[in-house]
């Protein structure tokens, strides 16, 4: 079963990296502006991050099994969608579909690992499932620039069906249909109102790039996400058991740590969008260099992950978080520096840089918001920390798409025929918005407990 589970997760992570180094091949097969194909990346987050909070409630109403099995079949559906897309609003339906059935892949299979092994089993089994999570986001940008150089972007999506076909067949054989008698009815006002509020912010921001809005439109789209998180929080005051209960707030780490994965990732998760995307369109690379390009990246960040514990076991939580934060964005903000004169040894330097100071903030970041839980809250919790983490990666390409066509536009009017600038000042933008984040930790209490050893890592692994 642990098998079955590490497929699922491997999918999901990997269909998250994939897509971004076959953007531009996908924007001339489309007819589309590779400039404007964000939507391509946020339909799939986005649509993660709106179906979460309700996977853990249908595994327990309706059994693990089914719901993964569920989960498989809708990927395999929607990645067949997007092999067949003729159009850029057909590829995004599809993303929606298969972005649907990522989203109960990690959850439910991970809860299905939990009431399959005995307690004293969990880390090792958990451990397992999560290799193959970290391997997809490995290879998903060099995989896919492979594919796409070598037959057709279209691949990207079709490897995912023999996968998932095999993964659907050794679910009915190998996972249990595990499910809780007498499940409490579903938060169903409440998940609606975070619904609403994720959808409208999302589209406001990117009304302003792809969508193109007027500015009344985007105006009444932000009223109308505030409006609904404000119902939200009305809703749960009075709910005896919300979707995600309020009371989670009054613990300070896991508040100052939602609040800064939610804002630090913004800028984090424009990367993986900006760097294959600048590296094709002004640069000349291929898709396959572009992929290769972004090894750096990962195996910088991998080889830190012990860096991170020791440091945190040292300095602590707020010094670590306050002073990575900020060198995260003078890392992104480098960047802009990036040019056909370059020397090719300083562009893999700033990868492995980015990488290594990217991998410390995650680890960190994710330690510090899980830590205070207690088993009471631990499931709430993680749960919300897995759905801001979805929002912010959609709202991190949204944001740097919105950044990128205003740019453009205002580079166009003064002349430039490249979009390289427009690409630099995004960079700086981004760096910014990362480096301002540092804030929001810098509320961290100086004395909040350093971590007793190898928890930190076990706890960021998933």
């Amino acid at each position: 079963m642990l098998w079955v589970v590490a497929v699922g997760f491997f999918m999901q992570t990997l269909d998250s990296t994939i897509v971004n180094t076959a953007l531009p091949s996908m924007a001339r097969s489309l007819g589309e502006s590779p400039l404007r194909m964000q939507s391509v990346i946020i339909a799939y987050s986005l649509t993660m991050a709106v179906i979460i909070p309700a996977s853990g409630w249908l595994a327990d109403r309706f059994g693990t099994r089914t719901i993964f099995q569920t989960a498989i079949g809708l990927f395999v559906a929607g990645s067949l969608a997007c092999a067949y897309s003729s159009s850029l609003t057909m590829l995004v339906a599809a993303r929606v579909l298969q972005g649907v059935g990522g989203a109960m892949l990690l959850p439910v299979g991970r809860l299905a690992v939990l009431r399959t092994f005995p307690r004293d089993q969990y880390l090792q089994a958990l451990s397992f499932v999560a290799i193959p999570g970290m391997v997809g986001p490995l290879i998903g940008p060099t995989l896919g620039g492979w594919l796409t150089q070598t037959f057709s972007w279209h691949w990207i999506f079709l490897i995912n069906v023999p996968v998932g076909a095999l993964g659907g067949l050794a679910t009915l054989r190998y996972m249990p249909n595990s499910r809780l008698h007498g499940v409490a009815p579903f938060d169903i006002s409440g998940y609606l109102f975070l619904a609403i509020a994720m959808l409208t912010l999302s589209f406001s921001l990117d009304g302003l790039a792809e969508l193109g809005f007027q500015h009344a439109t985007v105006l009444m789209l932000l009223i109308a996400s505030m409006a609904s998180l404000t119902a939200y929080v009305l809703h749960a005051t009075r709910r005896r058991r919300p979707l995600f209960a309020l009371r989670l707030f009054r613990i300070h780490t896991f508040s100052v740590g939602l609040l800064g994965n939610l804002f630090a990732r913004i800028g984090n998760g424009a990367m993986p969008f900006l760097i294959p995307l600048t590296l094709q369109v002004s640069l000349g690379y291929s898709p396959f260099e572009a992929g290769m390009m972004m090894l750096p990246i990962t195996a910088a960040g991998m080889a830190s992950k012990r860096l991170a514990t020791g440091l945190i076991q040292r300095h602590g939580y707020r010094k670590v978080l306050v002073t990575n934060t900020f060198m995260v964005g003078l890392a992104m903000a480098s960047f802009s520096l990036i040019s056909p004169t370059q020397p090719l040894a300083l562009v893999l330097v700033q990868l492995a840089v980015f990488g290594a100071l990217n991998s410390i903030q995650f680890t960190a970041m994710n330690t510090v918001t899980l830590k205070d839980l207690g088993t009471a809250g631990a499931s709430g919790g993680n749960s919300m920390l897995s759905m801001v983490q979805m929002l912010s990666m959609s709202l991190a390409v949204t944001s740097a798409g919105a950044l990128l066509a205003t740019f453009q536009g205002s580079f166009s009017r003064h002349g430039a025929i490249s979009a390289l600038p427009a690409f630099h000042a995004t960079f700086i933008c981004v760096g910014l918005i990362t480096s301002a984040s540092a804030w929001i930790f810098l509320q961290l209490s100086p004395d909040v407990a350093r971590p007793a050893g190898k928890g930190v890592q076990d706890a960021t692994e998933m």
